[in-house]
């Protein structure tokens, strides 16, 4: 629908700005995003009592990262994930339930953080971020009993957020370096709000590896926001390539998780003469 109604021009000029720099600066940031998100798990698994080691989960949370932006439906790691923990804790329900935590804590924060740049969003747009607003409220009053059995370790809550806000900043950073590649020379002001929503609508699972809905919304942003669908159809596109290559480190933890482990070298029999 996008080219049908935009063209080729927009998928074929991100290919040709995307450079070494930005992919660079992909790999660096998503290296620390990778690690906030893995510090994340590892607390709401400690506090459901199927605790995973912060360097487990950070190869766990790379190569899952590496499957979402290579699978279709954008969840097909996470998945993976919580079951592999599930085995290996011998709780397969906590070990799922401890990646469901994981994802639904990190997209609340995003949501957050949306609500929070609502003032500097576009008229179009506000409504939409004050009704997904109300259902998260909804969803909050809901299962606060939940909320709290999981979140109730001193100090969890905070630490949660504080790591979910830094994870979405550094997503953010990203995708402005996709903007300023793609020649988008908006301020700052402007850009952050606009991507937000990107990144949220991005975490949508119906997508092809991790393609389709991100485009969509930033074509509709950009638009909104006066800098033109076109130009926020390339940014999604210099955005969504410099992902795919920041995400390359999993598939090295993917394919290292799966090597048989090397059995230790027996002793040779030493042979005993008798006198």
């Amino acid at each position: 629908m996008l080219v049908h109604q935009l063209g080729a021009e927009p998928f074929v000029d991100a290919l040709r700005h995307t450079d070494a720099g930005a992919l660079a600066v992909a790999l660096a940031v998503t290296a620390g995003t990778t690690w906030c998100c893995a510090r994340r798990w590892s607390l709401l698994a400690g506090a459901l009592e199927v605790p995973v080691p912060l360097a487990a989960a950070y190869r766990a949370c790379y190569s899952a990262q590496f499957l979402n932006a290579t699978l279709p439906g954008g969840i097909v790691g996470d998945v993976h994930r919580g079951i592999r923990h599930g085995r290996e804790s011998g709780a397969m329900a906590r070990g799922l339930g401890s990646v469901v935590w994981d994802r639904v804590s990190g997209q609340f924060v995003q949501v957050a953080l949306v609500v929070l740049a609502l003032p500097l969003l576009p008229g179009e747009l506000r409504p939409w971020a004050l009704g997904l607003a109300a259902c998260v409220a909804v969803i909050v009053v809901v299962f606060r009993s939940e909320l709290r059995a999981v979140m109730g370790a001193p100090g969890l809550f905070a630490r949660v957020v504080l790591l979910s806000a830094v994870a979405a900043g550094g997503h953010v950073l990203v995708f402005v370096v996709a903007a300023r590649t793609a020649g988008v020379t908006a301020p700052l002001l402007e850009l952050v709000p606009l991507a937000l929503g990107v990144l949220l609508a991005s975490a949508i699972p119906l997508n092809f590896a991790g393609w389709g809905p991100r485009e969509g919304a930033a074509a509709w942003v950009f638009g909104a926001a006066g800098l033109g669908a076109a130009a926020g159809l390339e940014v999604a596109v210099v955005y969504g390539v410099m992902s795919l290559v920041a995400t390359l480190p999993g598939a090295v933890a993917l394919w290292s998780g799966r090597l048989p482990a090397t059995e230790p070298r027996r002793p040779e029999p030493v042979e005993v003469r008798r006198a």
